[in-house]
């Protein structure tokens, strides 16, 4: 078997039958074809039906020479899907990678932006350009609702039902759902809709996608990352400010609010709450304020109408 044909039905395997996104489905396949291009240097006569543990092994040695933990993590994950899925398919009775292990890496959680530092990075469009108008619908759509940036520039004006109050998203693995939007962030849309979309010569294939360049075409992922990036340097921020900072603050906010943690998973599109519980963090000082508030053993808390403990206290009558 081929490595160009493997690496063919593999992809086809990740769109059609796991339905994962086009980016996802990109990162697979370059993780195979750094094995590929290894094992073609050094071993030419090993395909992916024949190449050994010990090849792998040492394609993984060589990588972590030149890649962070994440970074071969990543890589070693792709890889174990290829050769599970050659072995489903019965090309291979057994996976190389299974020895194998991923280097430790801790959860690194992305900075946030208070609502005050929205304001800021929002403030700072200039809104005398005609992109400046988009460009603020943006920020309040990825804020107002937490998307992620490949979900933001795939959302078209058919998944708007902003008289239920509700727009439709679609994320990882073309999963849909529905996602609360507030008036603030609808009026907003709506601004750029009439008085900048509407005026647009818009190019055939994009009629429907709500956010446009000036050309009038779908706006890349790369597109995004630079307008938010070159607003956080205008402002002096000294975070490292993309789009999913916007995201990761409208969930921090909505917890630190008192929001439900399964209210949050929904509205984020996780599959798993373990997922939302690590990426919507409450630091160290609402948590230390949480312990000083509540919790009965600090005399300083704030106190109520505390029960009567006494041995002596008189027994309440029932219905009293």
């Amino acid at each position: 078997m081929k490595w160009e044909q493997a690496i063919t039905d593999f992809r086809n395997y990740l769109k059609i039958e796991r339905g994962l996104s086009v980016h996802s489905i990109q990162n697979y396949q370059m993780d195979v074809e750094k094995l590929r291009d290894f094992v073609l240097e050094h071993n030419a006569e090993e395909d992916p039906v024949t190449v050994t543990a010990g090849t792998v092994q040492q394609f993984v040695y060589e990588i972590a020479k030149e890649l962070n933990a994440r970074s071969q993590a990543r890589i070693i994950s792709g890889l174990k899907s290829f050769f599970n899925y050659l072995a489903f398919e019965d090309y291979r009775e057994d996976n190389p990678m299974d020895l194998i292990e991923s280097p430790k890496i801790g959860r690194k959680l992305p900075d946030t932006l208070s609502s005050t530092e929205v304001d800021q990075l929002i403030g700072a469009i200039d809104l005398s350009k005609p992109e400046g108008e988009r460009n603020r619908a943006i920020l309040e759509t990825l804020y107002g609702c937490g998307l992620r940036v490949s979900e933001l520039i795939e959302l078209k004006l058919s998944d708007l039902y902003f008289d239920e109050g509700f727009i439709k998203v679609t994320g990882k693995g073309n999963k849909q759902r529905l996602v609360p939007i507030l008036p603030y962030t609808r009026k907003y849309i709506d601004i750029y809709r009439q008085e900048i979309r509407r005026h647009q010569d818009i190019q055939k294939g994009s009629e429907d996608i709500l956010f446009l360049n000036r050309r009038g075409k779908q706006l890349t992922r790369a597109m995004i990352f630079t307008i938010i990036r070159r607003l956080a340097e205008h402002c002096g921020f000294k975070k490292s400010i993309s789009p999913h900072t916007l995201r990761h603050s409208f969930a921090t906010e909505l917890l630190k609010g008192g929001a439900d943690l399964r209210a949050i998973q929904q509205m984020l599109g996780h599959a798993s709450i373990t997922t939302t519980e690590v990426y919507v963090h409450l630091d160290r000082d609402d948590l230390t304020s949480v312990i000083e508030n509540f919790h009965p053993r600090n005399p300083e808390k704030p106190r109520g109408r505390e029960p009567d403990l006494s041995r002596d206290a008189e027994p309440r009558e029932p219905g009293r």
